[in-house]
């Protein structure tokens, strides 16, 4: 089951639902567990290859290629650049680019529905039970601010 709040907009003051994660994230090691329990390879192996895994995939998106896993879907590098662009086409550069970020995309799945084909993302096409979260929320660290030290803003 997953689980649900409610928050209140500060840009237009409506209320909406808004998913709530619980728990510890699930682990490496958890994963592993699990998919060697689903198969024929042992908790070694399967551990291995999952921590291989970002590596060879960073490696093949690192040569311009994106990566699609069965079942669960696509990822690529995307570019950042810093805001200041240029105002010529022959200035473009390299250079520009400040950060790269890994997008994802779930795998489409089509069914037949009606007659016609509708598309559903992996991932996402599971049955979901969404419960109203009731329990306590975590409390987000606040920044203390230090008087007088070297380095400190106050901010």
């Amino acid at each position: 089951m997953a689980f649900w709040k409610k928050i209140k907009m500060k840009v237009n003051g409506l209320w909406y639902p808004k998913s709530v994660l619980v728990g510890s994230p699930v682990t490496t090691k958890q994963i592993a567990e699990r998919l060697s329990k689903e198969s024929t390879v042992s908790l070694a192996d399967t551990y291995a290859v999952l921590l291989a895994l970002g590596g060879v995939m960073g490696e093949y998106m690192a040569e311009g290629r994106s990566v699609k896993l069965e079942g669960i879907g696509s990822f690529y590098f995307t570019a950042t650049a810093n805001k200041n662009g240029v105002d010529k086409e022959e200035k473009v550069s390299a250079n520009q680019i400040t950060g790269v970020r890994v997008r994802f995309l779930p795998e489409t799945r089509y069914v037949r529905s009606a007659g016609s084909r509708v598309a559903t993302r992996g991932l996402t096409d599971a049955v979901i039970e969404w419960l109203e979260w009731k329990g306590e929320e975590k409390k987000k660290k606040e920044k203390k601010k230090e008087e007088g030290g070297i380095g400190q803003h106050g901010n």
